[in-house]
């Protein structure tokens, strides 16, 4: 049987992640608490892998935020190249970037559908591409991905079919979460730890 693991990390803090801003796909740099949250993430990950959980390889969404988390987690865990995978890139939140939460649900009746914005509808047909994308290229690979809250929240959304997230559950920033696949039984979540890595 050959099993496809892949690790879900979310990217370190940002400013626009304390001020509860829409970021989608503005390229937001980690904040201080970001560096020092990618950097206890990659040591957490290293302890792990000691104890026959390596990875094989990292990928990353090509925004500076993630990218600059898989790479320090990538010196922490050994691997030195860091893939970027167009796929993992945030939702893109069109003309509402850089609004709170509140003033995004107060300035739009459907906030499904902003100008210039990804729908959920699109959000998850393309969370199903990644997914096939990751096994059709990493098949029985152990593949940890950098990626953003709101596509990694779709993600386990579909995999545990509404499970998780659970109601009014948030992920914190360098959370992770990792998925299973096997032939016989499909995609499946081994482990959902929303909150922040921490020794």
């Amino acid at each position: 049987m050959t099993k496809t693991v892949i690790g879900l990390l979310r990217h370190g803090q940002t400013n626009w992640n304390i001020d509860f801003r829409l970021q989608g796909v503005t390229d937001i740099p980690l904040n201080e608490t970001g560096i020092e949250q990618a950097q206890i993430a990659g040591q957490v990950i290293a302890k792990s892998a000691v104890d026959g959980q390596a990875w094989d390889l990292i990928l990353s969404s090509p925004l500076s935020r993630a990218r600059d988390t898989a790479v320090m987690v990538g010196e922490a865990i050994g691997i030195s190249g860091v893939s970027i995978e167009e796929l993992l890139l945030e939702r893109s939140f069109g003309e509402a970037e850089g609004l709170s939460h509140e003033e995004w649900k107060t300035k739009y009746n459907d906030t499904n559908h902003v100008p210039g914005g990804e729908t959920l509808e699109q959000l998850e047909a393309r969370a199903w591409i990644l997914l096939q994308r990751l096994l059709d290229h990493h098949e029985g690979k152990r593949v940890l991905t950098v990626s953003h809250g709101a596509l990694i929240r779709t993600l386990l959304r579909l995999v545990s079919k509404g499970e998780y997230p659970r109601e009014g559950e948030r992920l914190g920033n360098a959370c992770l979460s990792i998925f299973e696949h096997s032939p016989e039984s499909g995609w499946s979540i081994a482990s959902y730890r929303p909150q922040t890595l921490s020794h």
